[in-house]
C-alpha cells in the first residue's frame, strides 16, 4: 500500500473516531489513540511503511515541544508568584514519592517504577487549558495558579527528558541506578545547549526575523526550519539528546521574540497534524494480549491520579491558605496524566528502559484519567456543592490569604454578577445613581480594579453558597449576571426561587436558544448581548444611513 494511501487512511480513521469523542464531549485524543488500537493490536488497517509514519510522528513531538518553549513565559509564573511555585514543586515531589511507592509494591523494578512515578506527576496543559476556557473561567484565580503550576511541571518535564538518557538499568530488574560521570556531561553539555540557545535567540534570531517579519509566508517558513533544525542538529549523534529537546530549545530561543504569537497560530495546525501520527502510532504498539494483567495496576494508578492527586493538590492549598472551594476547583484540573506522559513513556521504550506492556500500562491509566477528569473538571461546581462541608476541613492555616471582602448594610439591593464590560457599564451607571449595590466577579483583576475604586464587591464565585450568604441574595430586589454561562445562571435562578422568590432577575445568554431555557426557569428578562447591540445599531443607521444619531452617540460618549 503507497504511503500516501496509509496517512489517508489513519487521518480517514483518526477523525472519524475524534467526531465520536466530540459527540460524547470527550477529548479528541482518545479518538487518537482509539484509532492506532484499531491499526495496531486489532489489526484493522496493515501498515507497511510503519518506520515513515514514525518519523512523521516525531516531527509533531518536535512541534509540541517547539511550541512549549515558543510559549514559555516566566512573567505569568511570577504574576501568581509563590503559589504556582509551591503548588507546582510540591505536588510533583508528593505524587512522585507515592506514586513510585505504589509502582514498586505493584512489583515494578527501579527504572520502570521510576518511569511510572514521573509520568503521574504530569498534567494536561492541553486538556486543561481547553476546558477552562470552554467554561471562561480562565481569568479567576485558581485558573491562574493552575496555569503556573503547569508551566512549572512542563519545565521540570523536559529536565527529565534530559536526565532520563542517563539512567543505566532496563525493564527486567537488571538495576544499573545512575551513571554520574554519564549525567554529569549530560547536565553539562544541557547547560552549555541551553545557554547557546538564549544567546542566538538574544542575538541573532531577532535582527534575522525583523528582516523577514514583512512576509507572514517567510516568517513561517524560517521558523518551521528553525525549530526543525535545531531539533535535527540537537538528536544527531554529535550532540546525542533526544529530539524533543532540541525541538523545546529552539521554541525557547524565540520565546522572547515579537513574533512568537504569529510563528505559534501558523505553526499549531501543522503540529495538530503531525502529533495526531503520534498518538495513533502510540495506540498502535499497545499490546492487547496482555492486557488483563495490566488491568489491576492501571485501576490502582488511576485513582491514585483521580484521588491522590486532588488530595495533596487540597493539602498544599489549603497550608498556603487557601478558601476551600478554590483550592478544590485547582485540585480537580490535576487529575490525569499529560501527553507528556505519554512522550515519556515513549522515549523510556525507545532507551530499552520500559517494554511495550509498559507503554501500555501509561496509556491505559491516561486514558482512563483524561476521560474521567474532563467530568470532573466540567462539573466542578455541582461536586463542591456535594463536598462543601467536607471540604473546610483543607483549609489548614489559621488565616486565610484569600479575601473576598466585606460588604455591609445589605438590604432591598442590587446584585451585579461578573463587572467585566457589560457589567463595569452598569457599575459606573449605578455610582451615579448612588444606588445601593453589591458586585461578584471571581476575577483577581477585576476585584483589585473595584476595590481600588471603593465599588462594594466580594471575591468570589456567585455559585458558592458562602459568597451567595455574603452578598445576601436573599434580601436583594434585583439580581443582573452579566455572566452568559448557562449553568451558572441556572444555579442562581434555583437559589433564588427557593431564597427570594421575589425579586427580579436580570440573565444573560448567549443566543436565543438558551435565553429561551432561562425564561422557563423563571428569569425575568434576558440579554443577549450580539442581538441587543445589533438591533441597536440598525435603528441608529436605520434613516436611509443618516448618521446624525451616530453623531450623537459619540459625542454623548466622549
Amino acid at each position: 500500500m503507497p504511503i500516501i494511501t496509509e496517512i489517508t487512511l489513519i487521518v480517514a480513521l483518526a477523525a472519524f473516531l475524534s467526531i465520536i469523542a466530540h459527540w460524547l464531549k470527550q477529548p479528541t485524543i482518545i479518538g487518537y489513540i482509539a484509532a492506532g488500537l484499531l491499526i495496531g493490536p486489532l489489526g484493522f488497517i496493515e501498515l507497511n511503511n510503519l518506520e515513515v509514519v514514525n518519523s512523521l510522528a516525531k516531527i509533531g513531538i518536535a512541534l509540541l515541544l517547539f511550541l512549549v518553549g515558543l510559549e514559555i513565559n516566566i512573567k505569568e509564573i511570577r504574576s501568581v508568584g509563590k503559589a504556582a511555585v509551591y503548588t507546582g514543586l510540591g505536588q510533583v515531589i508528593f505524587t512522585f514519592l507515592i506514586g513510585f511507592g505504589l509502582a514498586k509494591i505493584l512489583g515494578f523494578s527501579l527504572v520502570v517504577a521510576a518511569y511510572i512515578a514521573i509520568a503521574l506527576t504530569f498534567s494536561s496543559t492541553i486538556i486543561i487549558i481547553k476546558l477552562l476556557s470552554d467554561k471562561r473561567e480562565l481569568d479567576t484565580l485558581y485558573a491562574r495558579i493552575v496555569v503556573g503550576l503547569l508551566l512549572i511541571q512542563d519545565l521540570i518535564a523536559i529536565l527529565a527528558l534530559i536526565i532520563l538518557p542517563g539512567i543505566v538499568g532496563d525493564s527486567q530488574g537488571n538495576e544499573g541506578g545512575v551513571n554520574w560521570i554519564n549525567l554529569g556531561m549530560i547536565l553539562i553539555k544541557g547547560g552549555a545547549l541551553f545557554g547557546a540557545t538564549l544567546f542566538i535567540g538574544k542575538k541573532v534570531l531577532p535582527k534575522l526575523f525583523d528582516f523577514i517579519s514583512n512576509s507572514q509566508e517567510t516568517l513561517f517558513v524560517a521558523s518551521l526550519a528553525w525549530g526543525l533544525g535545531v531539533a535535527a542538529i540537537v538528536a544527531s549523534p554529535l550532540i546525542g539528546f533526544s529530539i524533543e529537546i532540541g525541538g523545546f530549545l529552539a521554541g525557547l530561543a524565540l520565546a522572547s521574540s515579537g513574533y512568537h504569537y504569529q510563528i505559534s497560530a501558523r505553526i499549531k495546525p501543522l503540529r495538530d497534524f503531525f502529533i495526531i501520527l503520534f498518538f495513533v502510532i502510540l495506540g498502535s504498539q499497545m499490546t492487547i494480549g496482555g492486557t488483563t494483567e495490566l488491568i489491576k495496576p492501571a485501576i490502582i494508578l488511576s485513582l491514585f491520579v483521580l484521588i491522590g492527586n486532588p488530595l495533596i493538590m487540597l493539602f498544599i492549598m489549603g497550608a498556603l491558605g487557601y478558601r476551600a472551594h478554590t483550592s478544590f476547583k485547582a485540585s480537580i484540573t490535576v487529575a490525569q496524566i499529560s501527553e507528556f506522559s505519554l512522550i515519556l513513556a515513549f522515549l523510556g521504550l525507545e532507551l530499552g528502559h520500559l517494554e511495550e506492556s509498559h507503554v501500555a500500562l501509561i496509556t491505559i491509566v491516561g486514558l482512563i484519567t483524561i476521560v474521567v477528569s474532563s467530568y470532573l473538571i466540567t462539573h466542578g461546581d455541582a461536586l463542591y456543592k456535594i463536598l462543601r462541608k467536607g471540604l473546610k476541613i483543607f483549609e489548614i492555616r489559621g488565616k486565610l490569604i484569600e479575601k473576598t471582602g466585606i460588604v455591609r448594610g445589605l438590604k432591598n439591593h442590587i446584585v451585579i454578577i461578573g463587572a467585566d464590560r457589560m457589567g463595569s457599564m452598569i457599575v459606573e451607571t449605578l455610582k451615579e445613581k448612588k444606588a445601593n449595590f453589591v458586585v461578584i466577579d471571581f476575577n483577581p483583576s477585576v476585584w483589585e480594579r473595584l476595590k481600588s475604586e471603593r465599588v462594594p464587591s466580594i471575591y468570589g464565585d456567585a455559585n458558592d453558597e458562602e459568597i451567595q450568604e455574603q452578598a445576601k441574595l436573599e434580601n436583594a430586589r434585583v439580581i443582573i449576571s452579566t455572566v452568559p454561562t448557562l449553568e451558572d445562571n441556572l444555579a442562581i435562578l434555583e437559589y433564588m426561587k427557593k431564597n427570594n422568590p421575589q425579586s427580579k432577575v436580570i440573565m444573560t445568554a448567549e443566543n436565543s436558544m438558551r435565553a429561551k431555557e432561562l425564561y422557563e426557569e423563571g428569569a425575568d428578562y434576558v440579554v443577549i448581548p450580539q442581538q441587543m447591540s445589533g438591533k441597536y445599531l440598525a435603528e441608529l443607521v436605520n434613516d436611509n444611513g443618516n448618521i446624525t444619531n451616530l453623531m450623537k452617540l459619540r459625542n454623548h460618549e466622549k
